[in-house]
């Protein structure tokens, strides 16, 4: 799917900047960078201005669902992956064998794992919240101390 007219924002956050992405029908993509680019847009869309507002309100404690529509780009198994992730509530966790079980896939931990890596939209597709089935921290885009720093932010406002 060709995407047009892809707008782009930065948010400030205690763990660094997020870029988010955004079409005027979705967002495209959040993730953490180490500084922020040049960009100008014609414009910023609602949405985008909405996605930013409610990161700030995440980072604050003062949300814990996100209700902006996302624009999912992936093969079908990672999007029922991703959807799982959704269902996984504030503050708690889930393991790759979890959600593979869930995705009805059981022995596709390893492949849950990938499709993890693939998400490009960071904390509303809450990825931070999969863990290993030991309990271990493991494979985060943004960083594993930012995977533990955003579980204690969960915590500290559940």
């Amino acid at each position: 799917m060709k995407i047009k007219n892809v707008y782009k924002e930065f948010c400030e956050t205690p763990l660094g900047y997020l870029e988010v992405k955004a079409t005027e029908k979705g967002i495209l993509a959040v993730h953490f960078i180490e500084e922020k680019r040049p960009w100008k847009n014609e414009g910023t869309p609602e949405i985008l201005s909405k996605c930013i507002h409610q990161l700030k309100e995440y980072f604050d404690g003062k949300r814990k669902i996100f209700t902006v529509d996302l624009i999912l780009q992936g093969t079908d198994f990672q999007k029922k992956v991703w959807e799982k992730m959704l269902n996984i509530p504030y503050g708690q966790t889930s393991s790759y064998g979890e959600i593979a079980a869930k995705v009805g896939k059981p022995k596709a931990a390893r492949a849950v794992g990938a499709a993890s890596g693939s998400n490009h939209i960071g904390i509303i597709i809450p990825c931070h919240r999969v863990i290993g089935a030991n309990g271990d921290l493991v494979g985060f885009g943004g960083g594993l101390w930012r995977k533990k720093m955003l579980l204690e932010l969960e915590q500290k406002y559940l």
